[in-house]
């Protein structure tokens, strides 16, 4: 190639990359909004349409330069962009990393931290709360000056859950050592699903697995006691067989889980339920083959609507009489003390608060006197309000008036003294907006009524949760 072809081809490159510059700045301005897929294909035509100018314009040997000088330029900027992204992975290695804040958890609680206990033989307390984790029970019971405590193992409306942890189970008894609980004043309540007097083999050993369930949650926790409900006669089955298939179950469960005792609590009487009169808790453990493995949980409500009369002096050493010449004292593992919405004899399970319903307070002082319920847990159940503030008070009157005299003239232990304590702290909770069922209307003003003069709805932790209106519900044959 002569000289002056060489010239002629170096100024035609000079104006290939003078007329690209000129078109990509055209360009930009052109498609600023457009899309890129649209700018993209402006961009191909573009640059076809002038290597199609040039070619035509420099002949073959031009166009064979003008390609080797894209190739370099194409290499030169593949390059650039590389070394771009070195300098920013370097940026990167050097910027010093953010470690992420790890959210410290709370200081295990000690006994400093809550109000002193009680000192006194009969272990009053509540059914309380395990959500968050079980080991939470325990602070709650120690926030209401509890010295005994009920609460579930798992959820009571779930066949199934799942098992626990062992943070949990490390922090549960850590607590109930540090916070001074001993496991024979801790009554777990069993899941209310299971039915182990029902003739059906299949639903029977459905409702024997839940129920083992929570012997090894207890096991596991290093409790000792497992209350439940005993059950009911299913469709076309008899009161006897019912009897003996929960017998049965509970020899099962002895010798699968030795170290807890089985907890059988009585019944308020409704439709085909077990359990209702002390006969049918003394049948039961008659068949029961190791006989220091069960006992019985006297609920006081359920008693009352049974036709257990607990009102006075005389009625209740009537009944405690009743119940050892039936039963025998020594099955006697633990209560719980609930007032009753409904009438005598009503075959209703409704838990009312402490002196406010028709048992009555002296029922209860009936029971806090009574060397025969010393050491054992005797645990609220009626409506708490979702908050400390009324079991707390609860609980406190019946410390307060425990181991004293009947007619004692103390001012602070008078029937109508403690019970409008009561009334007045359920009053104040109310106010806060709180209810039987957590939080309700501000207009709430006062116990059982709100401002419009209607009835308080059913409770939720003292009837739901804690199970008083279970058997006086339409029972279904999967239980």
């Amino acid at each position: 190639m002569d000289s002056s072809s060489l010239s002629e081809l170096s100024q035609t490159d000079e104006e290939f990359t003078q007329v690209s510059l000129t078109r990509s700045r055209k360009r930009k301005k052109a498609t600023k909004g457009t899309s890129i897929a649209a700018r993209a294909r402006k961009r191909r035509v573009a640059d076809e349409t002038l290597f199609s100018e040039t070619q035509s314009s420099v002949g073959t040997t031009g166009t064979a330069s003008l390609i080797s000088n894209l190739s370099t330029s194409s290499t030169q900027i593949a390059r650039g962009k590389q070394s771009l992204q070195l300098e920013e992975q370097a940026k990167k290695a050097k910027a010093p990393t953010r470690k992420r804040k790890v959210k410290e958890p709370p200081p295990e609680p000690t006994l400093a931290d809550f109000a002193p206990r009680a000192k006194n033989d009969w272990k009053i307390g509540a059914h309380v709360s395990g959500a968050g984790g079980l080991e939470n029970a325990v602070t709650n019971a120690a926030s209401i000056g509890a010295n005994a405590f009920a609460l579930f193992l798992k959820s009571n409306r779930k066949w199934e859950s799942p098992p626990l942890t062992e943070d949990t189970i490390t922090r549960f008894r850590s607590r109930m050592r540090v916070l001074d609980y001993n496991p024979t004043f801790v009554l777990p309540h069993s899941t209310y699903l299971i039915n182990m007097a029902h003739s059906d083999e299949g639903k029977r050993e459905k409702g024997y697995q839940c129920f083992a369930d929570d012997l090894r949650r207890c096991e596991q926790l290093g409790l000792t006691l497992c209350n439940f409900h005993p059950g009911f006669v299913s469709a076309g089955g008899t009161k006897e067989t019912a009897i003996t298939n929960i017998a049965t179950c509970l020899n099962r469960a002895h010798r699968e889980f030795p170290s807890v005792s089985t907890v059988i609590e009585c019944m308020a009487g409704t439709k085909n339920v077990v359990g209702a009169s002390f006969q049918d808790l003394a049948d039961i453990i008659k068949l029961v083959e190791d006989k220091t493995k069960v006992g019985v949980c006297l609920d006081t409500c359920h008693m009352f609507a049974a036709g257990y009369d607990l009102r006075t002096k005389k009625s209740y050493e009537m009944t405690m009489e009743d119940f050892d010449s039936v039963i025998g004292l020594r099955y006697l593992k633990g209560m719980h003390l609930n007032d009753s919405k409904t009438p005598f004899q009503s075959n209703k399970d409704r838990h009312e608060n402490l002196g406010i319903g028709t048992l009555g307070i002296q029922s209860f002082r009936n029971i806090v006197n009574d060397p025969r319920t010393k050491g054992i847990p005797l645990v609220l159940e009626t409506p708490g309000f979702d908050c400390e503030t009324v079991w707390r008070k609860e609980v406190e009157v019946l410390n307060r008036i425990s181991a004293r005299p009947i007619g004692v003239s103390d001012e602070d232990c008078q029937e109508e003294a403690v019970v409008e304590e009561i009334r007045r702290t359920i009053g104040a909770a109310e106010e806060a907006g709180y209810g039987a069922k957590g939080k309700v209307p501000k207009s709430r003003t006062s116990h059982g009524k709100t401002a419009k003069g209607k009835k308080r709805k059913k409770s939720g932790r003292g009837e739901e949760e804690d199970g008083e209106d279970d058997d006086d519900d339409e029972i279904s044959e999967d239980g």
